[in-house]
Formats: structure tokens, sequence, C-alpha cells
């Protein structure tokens, strides 16, 4: 079985969802998309592309005098990954804490419960 990916930081995240939404994209393209929201530096961009893409998040390949990045894997299939190691580190592999701290929080509004609810009745008639 092979290992887990290491969890991605925030700022691995931040750059990951920029990919994703591109679907393949330059460091160039990452850059000037980020700088929109919050001032970052090109070669720290650079930089963490090449670790996403050590670590396995992303592939790269040569497309005239730049690297082109696209994902290794789907968004959601990292995400998950991501909840699932949380909720094990934190709650022990229970999600029920979780969703029980989400809706005492009042971080669930009516229409989130009832996308769960969905969800749930979905799951249980497969």
């Amino acid at each position: 079985m092979r290992s887990p990916k290491p969890t991605l930081t925030e700022q691995e995240l931040e750059i990951m969802k920029v990919v994703w939404q591109l679907e393949t994209a330059t460091v160039r393209q990452v850059y000037e998309t980020m700088l929109a929201h919050r001032r970052i530096a090109y070669t720290t961009v650079m930089t963490m592309m090449n670790i996403l893409e050590q670590k396995g998040y992303l592939k790269k390949r040569q497309d005239d005098r730049a690297y082109v990045y696209r994902p290794s894997q789907p968004q959601k299939l990292v995400i998950r990954s991501m909840v699932r190691e949380f909720v094990n580190r934190v709650f022990n592999g229970s999600a029920e804490p979780l969703l029980v701290h989400l809706v005492e929080g009042q971080h669930l509004d009516a229409k989130d419960l009832e996308e769960i609810r969905k969800t749930i009745r979905k799951d249980a008639k497969s």
C-alpha cells in the first residue's frame, strides 16, 4: 500500500485551488491569480509549486519556455483525504463529534442540514 501524501499546508492548498480551477497552469498564471487577492512573490509561488510536484500533488511538462502544471488528483479526492486525516487526528476517527460541533456551533444553516439529510438518505438506499 502506498504511503499517504503529506497534508497540504494552507498556502499549498491555496495554490492547488487555483490549479484545480484553471485545470492546467504555469507558475505565472498561478502567481497572477493569487496576486489579485493578496501580495505574494513570484519566487514563492514557483517554490511552492515545485514542492507540490515533489509531494505528488502536481505533475509538470515542458511547454515552450515554461513548465505547465496540472493536478495529479481531483480536488474532491484530495479534500476527502484531508478531511479524513483531520477527523482521525482530532476526533479519533469518528465524524460524529465533528458534525455535532458544526451543528452546535451554528456553522450549519437549515439548507446545509437538509443537504446532509438528503445525502444520508441517498447513501442509506445504496
